[in-house]
């Protein structure tokens, strides 16, 4: 008979949301249950169901929780990681629904605390260093936004293609004010974690033990900082300014001189000014890239051991953020042992490095013993390209998750009205010796 501390399976539901993420994790006592969600948003479902899914799976989650949440995991601050969090002035958006399931706690990584922006208190090497970190990424929202704003005029210099990516990151980026201070606000008490912090999680939970290996701060490791500039707040302000769109009155460089309609413009100037819109379009897409790449790396990654298993959950961290964890020898030991990963940005390849793949000892054939089960959420032809490798979920992954583990992918959750799966693991074993 299981001690009445210790949990004696784990339910997780896998939501099926499109391009984003929502992972409900219910662990079951004798006499209790306690539940974690990680993540809820979407930037698109791949079908006519888009304006009520989050409705939908809000309302499940009330259901399976009995109308309470233990914990509320925000990995990163992406819009298909937390635009289900929004809330509406009816009250009746699915944040609404979240926020009345009380939670106890809710966790973020440092880079979300609104302090650090002030005074850098989850600071870093220097207050000035940690301030212009933080600072750059509220500035990145602003940059998005301008992006956004200004796609129309860039379609007619940019393929079908390349706008397509530039409007996908640049919805992805923007800040969802809403769902930020509905985080900031619907628990009981905030964690703003990095890699070796307490979450929270630890007296929520009886008989599990909770690692946070990422992301770390800039003191631990400045490989998460993608723009190495001498002042990365400014940088990015500038830029923000830089692709907001023209108003329309706004005064001209020379305003005495002699000009030319758009129509009437000599053979030259076409040519020449549909190649700088073209050349500021390529940069622009480089940038929100870059974007977009450091905003994954601020991504909470947490392990849980429970019943001598372990779960890893590494929101959409990449090959940055993991370095300073996969560095340590302790932390690559525990990672070894996990047997269930959930893919990493929702199976891009540079999500699961080979460094981390490879230290998995549960990978193997399909009669392996506790052979590694892989979960991931996904939508394919939403982000990258085939053409040049990058499509997500990454094929070659893909076929390697499918070959040495146990593979769950959202895009296999068939059947009208089926919005979950669930996968239920028995923790009744012996601890680890």
């Amino acid at each position: 008979m299981p001690a009445a501390g210790k949990p004696v399976a784990l339910t997780l539901r896998t939501y099926k949301v499109g391009f984003g993420d929502c992972f409900l994790l219910s662990f079951r006592y004798p006499t209790f249950e306690r539940h974690v969600l990680i993540d809820f948003g979407t930037t698109g479902t791949g079908d006519d169901e888009a304006a009520t899914l989050l409705l939908r799976i809000a309302e499940d989650i009330r259901t399976v929780s009995h109308g309470k949440l233990h914990a509320v995991v925000a990995t990163h601050r992406h819009k298909d990681h937390i635009s289900g969090f929004a809330t509406k002035k009816n009250g009746k958006g699915p944040g609404d629904i979240i926020a009345a399931l009380a939670p106890d706690v809710v966790i973020q990584p440092w880079t979300e605390d609104p302090r650090a922006a002030l005074d850098a208190t989850r600071a870093t090497a220097t207050q000035q260093e940690g301030k212009a970190f933080a600072a750059s990424l509220a500035s990145m929202q602003s940059f998005a936004a301008n992006l956004v704003a200004g796609l129309p005029s860039l379609r007619t210099t940019l393929s079908p293609a390349a706008c397509k990516r530039l409007a996908f990151l640049g919805e992805d980026n923007i800040a969802n004010l809403p769902a930020i201070r509905n985080l900031q606000s619907m628990g009981r008490r905030n964690y703003f974690v990095n890699c070796g912090s307490p979450c929270g999680l630890e007296a929520l939970l009886p008989g599990v033990s909770v690692h946070v290996l990422g992301p770390p701060t800039l003191e631990q490791s400045q490989q998460i900082r993608r723009q190495r500039t001498a002042d990365a707040a400014e940088f990015w302000h500038l830029q923000a300014r830089a692709s907001a769109p023209a108003a329309e009155s706004a005064p001209l460089l020379f305003p005495a001189a002699a000009t030319y309609a758009a129509r009437s413009r000599p053979p030259q100037a076409r040519w020449f000014i549909k190649k700088m819109q073209r050349l500021r379009a390529e940069q622009l897409l480089s940038i929100v890239r870059a974007l977009d790449e450091a905003i994954n790396n601020t991504s909470v990654i947490l392990l849980f051991e429970a019943g001598g298993k372990r779960f890893l959950f590494s929101g959409d961290a990449q090959i940055e953020n993991w370095s300073y964890a996969l560095s340590k020898p302790a932390i690559r030991e525990l990672l070894a042992g996990v047997e269930l990963y959930k893919v990493g940005h929702h199976g891009s390849l540079n999500a699961t490095p080979k460094s981390l793949w490879n230290l998995f000892r549960h990978r193997g054939p399909a009669n392996a013993p506790d052979r590694l089960t892989t979960v991931v959420s996904t939508l394919a032809g939403k982000h990258g390209d085939a053409r040049s490798g990058t499509e997500v979920p990454r094929k070659k992954l893909v076929e390697a998750l499918r070959l040495d583990s146990d593979y769950h992918s959202t895009q296999d959750i068939k059947g009208k009205g089926r919005i979950s799966e669930e996968i239920v693991i028995s923790l009744e074993k012996q601890e680890h010796a």
